[in-house]
């Protein structure tokens, strides 16, 4: 195997993902975003899952999706729900994905990686329409007419092994890939030591999946008022 860029969030997904690709062989160059995200001790996290799954690099990317606002993530204005709602929530960040894949891919071509891992999933995905199959498939469409490596002949694949995996399924190929969930990162309105609220939907699918996988759920959640 050669060299794959593996976007890093903090979370259990992307943990799983990087655990994945390291156990393929890949020589993983992790790739975390700073885009203003309310929920920064993700990025802390993102450092430690990178550390201790064995990434041969692991970068940070900052810019400012706040200038635009118009998420719950990002505009401390709009308060992150405390149960599902109909729809796309106001959790989903617009133009996330593909701004990060966009990342990925400028790093891709720098290290000559042939592959890209992003933790995309289409069944536990709280409504978001850039982790549909849909996306994936059409993003590595552009990624190949956009890129000079892949004119060159070298195409780059867009990774998402986690795309039709339940929640409890990713629990369970994390675990037996020796992923320490108690490092991970999920909720959305996370503190300053990563501790969770135990109420938004990051933290009840999270939850939900601990459960169903019959595995004793790590997260660390703070005292609720």
């Amino acid at each position: 195997m050669g060299s794959a860029v593996v976007l890093v969030s903090g979370g259990l997904d992307s943990a799983t993902v990087l655990a994945i690709a390291v156990s393929q062989g890949w020589r993983c160059h992790a790739l975390s975003v700073d885009y203003g995200q309310r929920h920064r001790s993700e990025l802390d996290a993102a450092a430690i899952v990178a550390r201790t799954l064995g990434a041969v690099e692991h970068r940070v990317v900052r810019l400012d999706l706040g200038v635009f606002g118009g998420s719950a993530l990002t505009d401390a204005s709009i308060a992150v729900p405390r149960a599902p709602s109909a729809g796309i929530p106001v959790t989903y960040v617009p133009a996330r994905n593909t701004i990060l894949l966009s990342l990925a891919l400028a790093h891709a071509e720098v290290t000559a990686s042939d592959a890209i891992y992003t933790g995309a999933n289409a069944v536990d995905y709280s409504g978001y329409p850039d982790c549909r199959p849909e996306f994936v498939s059409a993003f590595e469409r552009l990624a190949n007419v956009a890129t000079k490596r892949a004119v060159e002949g070298f195409p780059i694949r867009i990774e998402a092994p986690l795309l039709r995996m339940s929640k409890a399924e990713i629990v369970r190929a994390g675990r037996a890939l020796g992923v320490d969930f108690a490092l991970t990162v999920s909720c959305y309105e996370a503190d300053a030591q990563g501790r969770a609220c135990g109420e938004c939907d990051a933290c009840r699918l999270r939850r939900q999946g601990f459960v169903e996988a019959g595995v004793a759920d790590p997260t660390r959640y703070r005292a609720r008022d």
